[in-house]
């Protein structure tokens, strides 16, 4: 593909305890330990907003993590940082399913 591209990556976080205090905890850690990363363009993270339930609404996550970075290289090195694995360490045992979607985005 030609051209200059960022890296997209969304993750959906389904739970087993989706309690209002568990959607928040997840929430809280992202932000803790995913938004501060090199080449972050954009970061968020939140609940799903339940008020939408259209037919076209996928309904099967509680939490999403929005993260837009420079370049691939970036995303790459995201992947194994440390603050990434330790997220992951301190928040996996209460997943159920984690969908994760990358994708590329012309500048």
């Amino acid at each position: 593909m030609k051209g200059f591209y960022s890296m997209l990556h969304d993750v959906y976080f389904t739970l087993k305890d989706n309690s209002e205090d568990a959607v928040a905890k997840l929430i809280e850690d992202c932000y803790k330990y995913l938004k501060d990363h090199d080449g972050v363009i954009f970061f968020a993270a939140g609940p799903r907003a339940k008020k939408y339930q259209r037919e076209v609404n996928i309904q099967d996550w509680d939490v999403a993590l929005h993260v837009v970075f420079e370049s691939q290289d970036q995303h790459d090195k995201y992947q194994t940082a440390e603050s990434h694995i330790k997220f992951i360490e301190e928040n996996k045992a209460n997943w159920k399913a984690v969908k994760v979607f990358d994708s590329l985005a012309a500048k």
